[in-house]
């Protein structure tokens, strides 16, 4: 039918920390959200900018699964350029304060000074991009504040570090917690249909099927 809108995906990689970059569109109406802007150099800048302009799409969300560094260096270029604010969960707001020390830590400089959370995300946000949902579900336990993005008429979820293809994230960084991860990517993702892919903040994509099957650490 007309009405019958698809919710696109591009991954983009960005940065040392190779990091996957989403942008997430509704196809009818182009609203459109970045997640995790992890471009770093004026390139990788460009290089968003040209894929949104290229796509006529109308950037109505800066969504962040977590606030490590290496997902949010391109906060502050697509805040401004696209006038969105960063919206983030609050439970991880003490990582911008440590940035520039997250920084040093790899002997690397941010590229501009991190913005502050504009809003807040909670469990059971919703995001709307045309008629479709993003739906933010908290899985803490590799930062306290991580959220992953369900898109459940898409049948995706953009997993940040929580989940990766054979492995979890880590959870030996402030805030951290081994048993908390795992209990809640088995209560919040293991949950989801079977044929949810799974699109995760580094590397490959995946399936809920797959992860429940074969990742050591659900086993």
């Amino acid at each position: 039918p007309d009405n019958c809108s698809i919710m696109r995906i591009q991954r983009l990689e960005f940065n040392m920390f190779p990091v996957n970059s989403y942008i997430v569109w509704d196809d009818k109406t182009g609203e459109s959200a970045i997640i995790d802007a992890g471009c770093y150099y004026p390139k990788e800048q460009e290089t968003l900018l040209q894929f949104i302009q290229e796509n006529k799409l109308q950037v109505k969300y800066l969504l962040a699964t977590h606030l490590h560094l290496d997902h949010n260096f391109g906060n502050p270029f697509t805040a401004r350029t696209f006038h969105v604010p960063l919206e983030a969960a609050r439970e991880d707001e003490f990582l911008l304060a440590n940035m520039p020390e997250q920084a040093n830590m790899f002997g690397i400089s941010l590229p501009e000074s991190p913005i502050p959370i504009g809003k807040y995300i909670k469990e059971g946000d919703t995001f709307m991009l045309g008629n479709e949902s993003l739906n933010a579900l908290h899985v803490p336990g590799h930062s306290p504040g991580s959220m992953v993005f369900y898109a459940p008429d898409s049948g995706f979820v953009i997993s940040g570090d929580t989940l990766f293809m054979s492995s979890i994230g880590r959870a030996d960084l402030p805030g951290g917690n081994y048993e908390q991860l795992v209990k809640a990517i088995n209560d919040k993702i293991m949950t989801l249909p079977s044929d949810t892919v799974v699109y995760p903040g580094h590397g490959p994509e995946t399936n809920v099927y797959r992860e429940k099957k074969y990742n050591p650490y659900m086993q």
